[in-house]
């Protein structure tokens, strides 16, 4: 079975990572988890970055990083064992400090089974505050028209109190550490996958990173079940969210519960 990962930069400035689904990348299932389809879109745009030359070294060299403030995706189905798939990424708008960027997966045939957005903050890392977006990194880019899906706003309300319940507590390990010295993104979604019931498959994700966790603090999970959701936050011991997460198994009821975003 052929491996290896082919990575295209179009002139349009839509990027593709052609790979294959490998066995660490699913669940007793075989198909691929959420924590894994959001591993795989944070490396496709950091591939992009390094193709543009606005990769880790640019941004370590500038004390800058891009954060992801909050992501969204539409599941049609998941990956599967040993399929080829196609990760496709562009972003689609700059505005002050915020970076916005689409993705969409597609299966060997180019349907697409993954539809995702995700909205970034460019942080000034000596400041350690969002900064305006350096023009060598604005430039680097072309925007492309955004990805035809619904938008749900980028702020997840916090659910009632007596319909939470809480978890046991557990430290960040260094393993779940990224190069910008904080938890990975993709880590806080596999941990919330701990609390599914059996046979549970969300049909789409919302996740707002309110604040990064680092190597050695304490998370306080609290847990919500609703008709057709769960909900997940990761706390700190001061009782405020370092993310709070929503997977749903019914679109339309989730559409019906938030207002949409026109970000």
């Amino acid at each position: 079975m052929n491996q290896k990962d082919t990575c295209i930069q179009t002139d349009t400035g839509m990027y593709t990572m052609e790979t294959t689904v490998r066995y660490s990348a699913c669940g007793a299932d075989r198909r691929t988890r959420l924590s894994d389809i959001l591993d795989y879109l944070q490396d496709t745009c950091t591939f992009q970055a390094e193709e543009l030359g606005v990769g880790l070294d640019f941004m370590q060299a500038h004390q800058t990083a891009w954060v992801l403030n909050s992501w969204q995706a539409d599941v049609v189905r998941y990956p599967v064992f040993g399929e080829t798939i196609r990760i496709l990424t562009w972003p689609y708008d700059f505005h002050g400090f915020f970076g916005f960027r689409n993705f969409r997966i597609e299966d060997a045939d180019g349907t697409g089974i993954v539809f995702a957005n995700s909205v970034w903050v460019f942080m000034d890392l000596q400041k350690n505050k969002p900064a305006r977006i350096v023009p060598e990194v604005a430039a680097a880019y072309q925007t492309l028209p955004r990805l035809d899906m619904e938008y749900m706003d980028r702020k997840i309300p916090d659910v009632e109190a007596d319909l939470s319940e809480e978890k046991e507590p557990f430290p960040v390990p260094r393993y779940f550490i990224d190069t910008n010295r904080h938890m990975n993104n993709a880590k806080y979604i596999l941990l919330a996958e701990e609390f599914f019931p059996s046979d549970f498959q969300p049909v789409r994700i919302r996740t707002e990173y309110r604040k990064p966790a680092v190597y050695g603090e304490t998370l306080y999970p609290v847990v919500a079940r609703r008709p057709q959701c769960l909900s997940v936050r990761l706390n700190g011991a001061d009782g405020k969210p370092y993310t709070m997460m929503e997977f749903y198994t019914n679109i339309a009821e989730e559409s019906n519960t938030h207002e949409r975003s026109h970000l």
